[in-house]
């Protein structure tokens, strides 16, 4: 189905959140604030051991879960899904606005990250990008910035 024909079928259907394994959730949210420039959800209640992890905002619709790693057999018991926890992931790709991507990528310079892996003209979920780029996180995790025009 090309963008055109999603438009058309109007789904209400939204990826609701990605979940990342990390070491310490407190250096990802710092990263993910900070650097990334995304909104904290449940930090205060993650930090007083009232949630079992913290998220960020993505948009209205997502949020990425940063789950620490401690929890993969409990998250493997919930599940069902023997090997499930902490199953390797490709990447995350951020789409944004062009003035939102040389900022990210200011920023992610600024704290020493390296963001040199470059793609151009890249097909994601609303067609061809111009311009992206790979960067790593505190726990190895994959992200792709973008942006569309």
């Amino acid at each position: 189905m090309d963008i055109a024909a999603a438009a058309a079928h109007d789904r209400l259907m939204r990826l609701d959140h990605v979940v990342l394994w990390t070491k310490d959730p407190q250096t990802a949210m710092d990263f993910y604030t900070r650097v990334i420039g995304l909104a904290p959800v449940r930090f205060d209640e993650f930090r007083a051991g009232e949630a079992p992890f913290p998220s960020v905002r993505v948009c209205a619709d997502s949020i990425i879960d940063l789950m620490p790693a401690a929890t993969a057999a409990g998250i493997e018991a919930t599940t069902g899904v023997q090997g499930g926890a902490g199953h390797p992931l490709n990447h995350v790709c951020l789409a944004m606005s062009k003035a939102e991507y040389d900022a990210l990528d200011r920023r992610l310079q600024a704290e020493g990250v390296d963001t040199s892996a470059r793609l151009n003209q890249t097909y994601g979920a609303r067609g061809w990008a111009p311009q992206g780029f790979y960067f790593v996180d505190p726990d190895g995790n994959v992200v792709e910035a973008r942006y569309y025009e």
